[in-house]
């Protein structure tokens, strides 16, 4: 009994370091927007935007993402939302670009519609969120990224930004 005792401890000791290795060299992924626009095919009542996405994996071992939710707030107003289950897998030090489906969120959305009616405004602030699984060994990823987009005389889908992982 003696011995079984000393062999548990031996093996969950060799688990726990085992884990405690897998993190430390792992870096966060860089993810930005790429681009945002109305989906050519949305013609329904309720509009569909396309949300480009580019995720960049700075690590030696492939970065599956099982899904990810995420959100934008135009000034504040929360327009959109959404999950998507099926997401790329990320080779390691590779790049992946992607487009996610995203539709409104009708009350921020007309507050929104509600404030520019109101004033001028010429261009408006983001705030796009995520959280990305990436399995069940490592914790989630969160991203955020911030940037304004201007209504007139643009001719780029390129919005300006700032990001951040938290």
């Amino acid at each position: 009994m003696r011995h079984l005792n000393y062999l548990l401890f031996i093996g969950v000791a060799f688990f726990l370091s085992s884990c405690a290795s897998l993190s430390p060299q792992f870096e966060q992924p860089q993810v930005s927007i790429t681009s945002f626009q109305l989906a050519p095919q949305s013609t329904g009542p309720v509009p569909t935007f396309l949300v480009g996405l580019k995720v960049i994996n700075p690590n030696r071992d492939a970065l599956p993402i099982n899904g990810m939710s995420y959100s934008v707030d135009i000034d504040g107003h929360r327009i959109l939302s959404g999950a998507e289950p099926e997401l790329p897998r990320v080779p390691g030090y590779g790049t992946v670009e992607f487009t996610i489906k995203a539709t409104p969120d009708l009350l921020g959305s007309a507050r929104l519609i509600s404030q520019a009616l109101n004033g001028n405004k010429d261009s408006f602030k983001y705030d796009f969120k995520a959280r990305l699984d990436v399995g069940r060994l490592l914790p989630f990823i969160t991203i955020q990224e911030t940037g304004e987009f201007s209504l007139k005389g643009a001719k780029s889908n390129q919005p300006s930004s700032t990001s951040s992982v938290l």
